[in-house]
Parts: structure tokens; C-alpha cells; sequence
């Protein structure tokens, strides 16, 4: 139970400024007096230590603050064709997921068990290659990103950074045995892999 500190003060001023009677009757007096001041010093006690708990407590609460660090993104996926790819977040915190793109507007959305982040990126920067006789397509681009929100536990969360884009696929060939650059891809790597600074209230 918590005493306020007032209350205990005004018990042992009062308790102080109460006179012992004389006569026989001062001994019961005396013993009782010291019932309570025993009482009182109980009191103080948990009182004090009432208010280091207290104060422990307040302390605790304001200390909460930002998590700042770097955030790591993978993203792969072996399929040319899907709007989803697997992604793995680690670093400030660390999360299985999905990323949900939208290639038309360079915007993506990393949906976790617990929230969802997005973000916003660049068109990257890198040449293609095809060999038309081994039907081997590569790619390796690069660019930025700028996180815009997020839900749940990561509502507020802010950061940007660079990726990292690399593909490796084979595509398919038609009925003459040439490659095939408008059939889906007989095999496909992508793996993109980004990292910036983040901020997660």
C-alpha cells in the first residue's frame, strides 16, 4: 500500500508534540508511544520506498525512445511472372515476410505477421544481357529507395537506402528451337538486396 509522505510527517509531529502523563499511568503511556513511533516508522519506510518505486517507474517510462540502426532487406523470388516475392527484414528488428510489388508506380509493401511496411524506389540502373544462343538473360541493377510508412509494430518507421538487383535466368525456346523472349523464362533467380538507416518509434 502506498502512505503518502505528508500523512507520515503529520503523524510524527503530532505524535512528538503529544505530552507523557505523569504517575503511574506513564509507563502504559510510554509503552504505547512506542507501539507508535514502531507504526510510524513502518510507515515511513513504505513510504519511502514507495516513492524510489514510483520514481523507478516514471524513469523507466520516459526512457523509452527511437530505435535507430541499419535495416537489411532480402527479396527473392523464382518466378518472372509473380507480383509476390519472399523477404527476410533483419537488423533493427528481424522478420519473415511478403513483398508485394507494384511495378507501374516503383512502389512496394513488405507485409509481416505483425505489420506492413512500405516504400517507394527508383527504376534502377543497369544493363540487361541475352544470349540468344544459350537463351541466358543477366541482370544486375542498382538504386535507391525512401521508406513511406508503416502499420502496426511499425507504424511511424522512417529510413531510405540502396538495393541491389541481380538476375539470372534461361529463357524458354519456341517451336524451332530459338530463344524465346515473349514465353516465360524456363528457370529465373532474382535476389535483391537492400540496407539503409532506419528510425522505429
Amino acid at each position: 500500500m502506498w502512505i503518502p509522505a505528508r500523512l507520515v510527517h503529520s503523524c510524527l509531529v503530532n505524535a512528538a508534540d503529544q505530552p507523557v502523563p505523569t504517575g503511574e499511568p506513564a509507563a502504559a503511556s510510554y509503552e504505547g508511544d512506542l507501539v507508535m513511533r514502531k507504526i510510524i516508522t513502518t510507515a515511513a519506510a513504505a513510504a519511502a520506498a514507495a516513492t524510489v518505486i514510483g520514481g523507478a517507474g516514471i524513469a523507466v517510462a520516459s526512457s523509452h525512445s527511437a530505435t535507430t540502426g541499419t535495416e537489411h532487406f532480402q527479396m527473392m523470388t523464382t518466378s518472372a511472372t509473380a507480383t509476390t516475392d519472399s523477404v527476410i527484414a533483419s537488423g533493427v528488428f528481424t522478420a519473415p515476410g511478403v513483398d508485394h510489388e507494384n511495378q507501374q508506380a516503383n512502389t512496394a509493401k513488405f507485409v509481416f505477421s505483425n505489420g506492413t511496411v512500405s516504400l517507394k524506389h527508383s527504376a534502377g540502373s543497369g544493363k540487361p544481357s541475352f544470349n540468344p544462343k544459350t537463351c541466358l538473360f543477366t541482370l544486375n541493377s542498382h538504386g535507391t529507395y525512401t521508406l513511406t510508412g508503416g502499420t502496426g509494430s511499425y507504424a511511424g518507421i522512417t529510413g531510405n537506402g540502396t538495393y541491389q538487383l541481380s538476375i539470372l535466368g534461361i529463357g524458354a525456346r519456341n517451336s524451332k528451337g530459338q530463344c524465346s523472349q515473349s514465353a516465360p523464362p524456363v528457370a529465373w533467380h532474382q535476389v535483391i538486396n537492400a540496407s539503409g538507416p532506419v528510425t522505429l518509434p
